[in-house]
């Protein structure tokens, strides 16, 4: 039996609580005309719905329901999803477009390259799934963790989640030129991860596969004891087996309990 994790980026992998998120609060701001700023208890609650994963469009539809609470409909708005993306990548990755200056830059690593050598060195084959631009996933990836090509479906390869798709073409990267039979691991921070394992598992109704989503708690809900526990349990019902506090207590071991 073949072993395959793959990894979501977000959460999992970097921290993205004074980016991706910040980048998110500071556009509905914004185009709130300063009226409203998300806490990242209400990000949290939007990303519990399970389909919003992509954060443009958390970004557009957090706008929406603010003005929807001040009586205004969504046609009357005339909201322009251009500028909204706009905005916000001008907050996270900057306005320089040869390089990345923006809150992409203070990212926290979540893991190291020597966690990935010991899954290679189990004969556990890995990779990355993401709802990240493909950009912003090698600046982290290859950029800042050094690594040499790695397998990688971003957002600009496949719908985003929780459409299993990308999952499905990661899968099939991992498994070229080895027994297709496998066991295989996605490891997120979200609902929508969560989410996109059971429908993988329910597209594809194969024998041989088996999909397990491992939960991940994103930094930003460690803070208090009450808000973690929520969030796990919120991970759990969503159909995560485990939940971890880091990625890296996903050990060779510890898959091997999962498979």
């Amino acid at each position: 039996m073949n072993i395959i994790v793959i990894f979501d980026i977000d959460g999992v992998v970097r921290d993205v609580s004074g980016s991706y998120r910040r980048a998110i609060a500071d556009t509905v701001e914004n185009f709130t005309q300063g009226e409203y700023r998300p806490t990242p208890i209400d990000i949290d609650k939007l990303k519990s719905e399970g389909i919003w994963n992509n954060d443009w469009e958390a970004s557009q539809e957090l706008i929406y329901r603010y003005f929807e609470a001040q009586g205004q409909s969504r046609e009357q708005l005339g909201l322009d999803y251009k500028n909204i993306v706009a905005f916000f990548q001008a907050r996270y990755r900057g306005t320089d477009p040869e390089n990345f200056t923006g809150y992409i830059c203070d990212e926290p690593l979540l893991l190291s390259p020597s966690y990935l050598e010991q899954l290679t060195l189990a004969g556990i084959a890995w990779g990355f799934f993401s709802g990240a631009t493909r950009g912003s996933a090698n600046y982290v990836l290859q950029g800042r963790l050094g690594l040499q090509s790695p397998v990688l479906i971003a957002m600009e390869d496949a719908p985003g989640k929780p459409d299993p798709t990308g999952l499905f073409a990661t899968v099939r990267l991992l498994e070229d030129g080895i027994d297709k039979s496998s066991s295989i691991v996605y490891v997120g921070d979200t609902v929508a991860d969560m989410y996109t394992v059971e429908k993988a598992r329910q597209r594809l109704l194969q024998p041989e596969k088996t999909w397990i989503g491992v939960g991940v708690l994103p930094p930003h809900v460690q803070e208090t004891t009450t808000r973690r526990d929520a969030y796990a349990e919120t991970l759990r019902q969503a159909g995560a087996a485990i939940v971890l506090h880091n990625v890296q207590e996903l050990t060779p071991a510890k898959i091997l309990e999962l498979i």
